[in-house]
This record gives C-alpha cells, structure tokens and sequence, in this order.
C-alpha cells in the first residue's frame, strides 16, 4: 500500500471514529488520536491532544 493510500485509509478510519476535520493531520498525528480513542478517550480530546 503506497503512502497515499495509508494515509486515506488512515482518515477514513478516523471520521469512523468520530474525529472530525481530520484533513490536515499528519499520519503520526491520525494514529495517535486512533489510539488515543481506542482507549477511551473522546475524538476531539483525543484530536486536541495529537495536534498538540
């Protein structure tokens, strides 16, 4: 899988679960958040604390 394609399905899997406006997210920043909801955490806290 090439690097755009990962990074679409990366996105994808974030507006699944629940982070929006996840556009200008960097690949590392995406997984972090993914991990971060996967524990629990809310998708906007969860992007807050990526992007922060």
């Amino acid at each position: 899988m090439g690097n755009q394609d990962r990074l679409h399905d990366l996105r994808q899997q974030a507006h699944n679960a629940g982070i929006e406006g996840n556009s200008k997210m960097t690949e590392g920043q995406l997984q972090k958040a993914l991990k971060q909801v996967d524990k629990g955490t809310s998708p906007e806290m969860a992007k807050r604390q990526a992007k922060g």
